[in-house]
């Protein structure tokens, strides 16, 4: 190891445990693994490097387990440790967004193969990066799956290291046995071109509030019963504020704007034909969202989950504060319910414990 990888891997592991204490917790012995193998990659990298300039790409990582154990931590530590401008960092819905859009655009307009438009829109995202932090990675749906195949071997060809955090260890991608097979040569990929790290622990760190949310704007939002609502400034909207707000390539109706803060209906957004681009949208025009008449996930329709699972993510990931006025929408779910209902549960607990306080 050369001194300067050294010095390297030195820092980012202290950078690690003082970041840690900043935030009023110490390392986990189940992180103590990840800590030890991100600051000897971010070491790896600088050493082969010569300013990112290596002939093949250095090992991945990919970190999976359970919410809460702190995955997103973790890489987003190291991602900052990294000293280098050739980085990027994605979370899966924006960078399947995008990826989309990119791949719509290059196929149609210069006449390429849906293969080669891939490589091209993964060349226009990613630019000259040869650091990729990927966050929340998983793969459900058929159509994604066999993207995410090509994404994978486009990125090994550019050699580009890549790290990801998933809650699924990569034999649990793609966990529909319909569709199954078609995805296992891209786990054998990953096994075989990353290490697999587990950070499971019997810890949930963000039921327990010891991953704080750094004034996170999601973290200040609320459950709330509409008695509730209204005791807290939440005033429900009269029927002359309702209007419509873009969404991606298509119009929502809201129950009102007030500023910052756009007021929808839980039916219009979660029960009709909405996707994750529209609530890209609508975190990127507004600060706080207002969900009423929310039901019960029980209660809603299969599509109608998924979509309340993805407006929590987005709005999470995009750092916008959520509201949501009516009933409790955990109450008698289970994980049969809604893929991923782990995460989303855990990410509603940030919103029950602000309720609690007030």
């Amino acid at each position: 190891m050369s001194a300067k990888t050294e010095k390297t891997y030195e820092a980012v592991r202290e950078g690690f445990r003082r970041d840690a204490g900043r935030r009023g917790f110490t390392v986990s012995e189940a992180q103590e693994p990840a800590v030890e193998r991100l600051a000897r990659l971010a070491g790896e990298l600088v050493g082969a490097r010569r300013l990112f300039r290596a002939p093949a790409p250095v090992r991945g990582l990919y970190v999976w387990g359970p919410v809460g154990r702190g995955k997103s931590w973790l890489v987003d530590t190291f991602f900052e440790a990294v000293p280098s401008e050739r980085k990027r960092r994605l979370h899966f819905h924006d960078f399947f967004h995008l990826l989309h859009e990119g791949v719509a655009h290059q196929a149609p307009s210069t006449g390429n193969s849906r293969t080669s438009a891939v490589d091209l829109a993964v060349e226009e995202l990613l630019g000259d990066a040869e650091l990729l932090v990927f966050d929340e990675f998983h793969a459900h749906d058929a159509g994604d799956a066999m993207l995410v195949a090509r994404l994978f071997r486009t990125l090994l060809d550019r050699r580009v290291t890549l790290v990801t955090t998933s809650n699924y260890p990569p034999s649990g991608l793609m966990p529909n046995p319909v569709y199954h097979h078609l995805f296992e040569p891209t786990i054998a990929l990953i096994e075989e071109r990353m290490d697999v790290l587990d950070v499971s622990g019997p810890t949930d760190f963000r039921r327990i509030g010891q991953l704080p949310s750094n004034g996170k704007r999601f973290a200040e939002g609320a459950v709330l019963t509409p008695e509730e609502a209204e005791q807290e400034g939440f005033t429900a909207p009269t029927p002359d504020e309702r209007t419509v707000v873009a969404g991606h390539l298509r119009e929502l109706p809201a129950r009102a704007v007030r500023g910052g803060t756009v007021w929808l209906g839980f039916e219009e957004l979660c029960e009709t034909t909405t996707s994750v681009p529209d609530y890209l949208a609508l975190a990127g025009r507004f600060d706080t969202v207002v969900v009423d008449g929310v039901v019960p996930l029980a209660e809603a329709s299969a599509d109608g989950r998924q979509r309340f699972g993805n407006l929590v993510d987005v709005c999470c990931d995009r750092d916008v504060r959520l509201v949501l006025v009516g009933s409790d929408p955990l109450a008698g779910a289970g994980p049969e319910m809604l893929r991923d209902l782990d995460r989303i549960a855990s990410r509603l607990a940030m919103l029950q414990r602000v309720a609690a306080a007030r």
